[in-house]
């Protein structure tokens, strides 16, 4: 495993690293995994601490669930959800730095301005025409994550001629055009997305080719962690994954993805440290 950078908002550097650990704060009520669990501002708060203490180089917090056919939440909601939480953390001296999970230019501009110097946009700026001018003039940190659909259709029979190449593709066009919004390149990072808008197949064809992603030279960052993959293939309900969630993070860290985006922190960062001594 190689030490590597990302750079954030304003120039800020995470890193350099062999990985990093990004901790999910779901502030919503219907989160496949986690739903309500932290759904108030106070418990979201303080499930970012508690993942700050145990290892966790970012915490990223989000107020609307992606999972497929999750109900959409209005602007003005999510925000309620998410700027104090967002505010808190970014002020908290956790170490951390704080990621907005939003496809939401209005909820974007909000959440950088609180303190996040991250967005995680499962929609690839493809949802909100205002979120590509907001990139643009943060210049944040970015995760430009493929799905296909949207969460009320994205499971609806999902195709591909060729999973990895249509990604492929489909990674090129959106980085020539935040190439062209004035995204500085080194802000970037790239998220297959897995469970968006694929099946079982899909989604272990991604992981057994990630390495293909690797050609377009930019850091890999993944979200399978506890995901509905592992009920396709081992039949495991929701609260039997994490075993599942480790062996796959380890497998992908040795195959160079840098990122990680988990529930389970402090399993993670022992499965983490394991494969950089190993590896």
């Amino acid at each position: 495993m190689n030490d590597t950078m990302w750079i954030l908002k304003g120039g800020k550097v995470l890193g350099p690293a062999p990985f990093f650990i990004a901790g999910v704060v779901n502030v919503t009520p219907d989160s496949f995994y986690d739903g309500g669990e932290h759904g108030d501002v106070h418990s979201g708060i303080a499930h970012g601490l508690k993942l700050a203490r145990q290892g966790a180089h970012i915490l990223d917090v989000g107020g609307e669930s992606t999972r497929p056919y999750a109900n959409s939440v209005s602007e003005v909601e999510e925000i309620e959800r998410v700027i104090p939480v967002v505010r808190s953390l970014a002020e908290a001296d956790t170490g951390c730095v704080i990621s907005v999970d939003t496809c939401k230019a209005g909820v974007a501009a909000r959440a950088l301005d609180a303190g996040a110097d991250i967005l995680n946009d499962v929609s690839a700026f493809r949802y909100d025409p205002g979120l590509l001018d907001v990139i643009s003039q943060y210049k944040p940190g970015y995760v430009l994550m493929h799905s296909l659909g949207r969460s009320e259709n994205m499971q609806d029979e999902p195709e591909y001629f060729d999973v990895i190449e249509d990604i492929m593709v489909f990674f090129e066009e959106r980085l020539e055009v935040l190439d062209k919004a004035g995204l500085p390149m080194d802000r970037v990072v790239l998220d297959p997305g897995i469970g968006f808008g694929k099946t079982l197949e899909h989604n272990l064809a991604i992981l057994r080719e990630i390495e293909r992603f690797e050609s377009l030279g930019f850091p890999l960052y993944m979200g399978l962690s506890n995901k509905s993959l592992w009920q396709g293939l081992l039949g495991l309900g929701v609260e039997k994954r994490q075993n599942a969630t480790q062996v796959a993070t380890a497998l992908l860290a040795a195959k160079g993805v840098l990122i990680h985006r988990v529930h389970e922190v402090e399993l993670a960062l022992q499965t983490l440290t394991i494969v950089r001594e190993l590896a």
